[in-house]
């Protein structure tokens, strides 16, 4: 089975999916490793690690593209849905976007109705016109047809043109053939069901990281009322941000590591030191 195929048969499956936000090599091993199916390669989250800032649409297809390579080099059994933003210009930039993500081995791919380029503030999230962004996403379609990937049509007009709108353009993606459906900041739980209504029985995806101006059930919540997938792209970052902080803050008072720190043989483990060496010892000459 393809990787879409995979994904379609794992949201087939009942019960909620949890799927982690990661951005790199390591974070796609270790969340396979936990047990993990899936993950969701976060722009949110290759903005952090990259640009070391926030996620205002200053990451690249290119870099976009290279963080999901590391992560689908490493973790190949892990099914990505790989964040592509806007697809990085008009309908014909989608199909492009779309595409090569397919190629590249991505079970799914995020698209959504926000203008490009965004406005110079870091508030409010401007959204095309519905039309333009009804033929953007019909252009993903179309363009994942050769792949089979699966295309998940976000709108983020919420806070900016209200629910009735945002329902309207679920309820027009899903029926254009879009595979997953995405609200983006609903207010509250009657948000929520009507937007899962709205996407005709078609999986709907959710953030769930706390802390921003939106609905946040766990995990129990979120299905019950009616959600398929929730992702959680603070769920990684924060505590990376936080053992970094804690080990920086342990070599300025002088120590080695933080007590945190992992000891070096399950490190050692985890980077996979013995495995190279098994693997590699066919190849060694007589000297080495």
């Amino acid at each position: 089975m393809t990787p879409p195929q995979k994904m379609k048969a794992l949201l087939a499956e009942p019960g909620f999916v949890v799927m982690p936000a990661i951005w790199d090599g390591l974070t796609a091993k270790m969340t396979l490793a936990a047990g993990f199916k899936t993950a969701f390669l976060s722009g949110s989250c290759v903005a952090a690690s990259r640009l070391g800032g926030p996620d205002l649409d200053l990451v690249t297809f290119p870099e976009m593209m290279d963080s999901f390579q590391m992560a689908r080099g490493v973790a190949p059994d892990l099914l990505l849905l790989a964040d592509a933003d806007h697809g990085y210009g008009n309908a014909m930039n989608v199909q492009r976007t779309v595409a090569a993500y397919g190629r590249a081995g991505a079970a799914a791919i995020l698209i959504e109705d926000k203008i490009t380029p965004r406005a110079l503030t870091a508030a409010g999230k401007p959204c095309l016109p519905r039309e333009e962004a009804r033929q953007k996403i019909r252009a993903a379609i179309a363009a994942a047809r050769d792949s089979g990937i699966l295309v998940m049509a976000r709108t983020d007009c919420r806070p900016t043109q209200g629910i009735d709108e945002a329902v309207a353009r679920i309820e027009t993606f899903a029926a254009d053939g879009a595979d997953i459906l995405f609200l983006d900041s609903p207010q509250d739980e009657g948000e929520i069901r009507r937007a899962v209504k709205a996407a005709g029985g078609k999986p709907s995806f959710a953030v769930l990281s706390p802390g921003q101006q939106r609905s946040t059930p766990d995990a129990k919540r979120a299905a019950e009322l009616g959600l398929k997938i929730g992702t959680y792209p603070t769920a990684l970052l924060s505590p990376y941000a936080a053992g970094l902080k804690a080990g920086l803050a342990a070599l300025v008072g002088g120590q080695a590591q933080a007590a945190t720190a992992l000891p070096a043989k399950e490190l050692r483990d985890l980077l996979g030191y013995d495995a190279y060496d098994g693997a590699a010892a066919p190849y060694r000459t007589g000297g080495a």
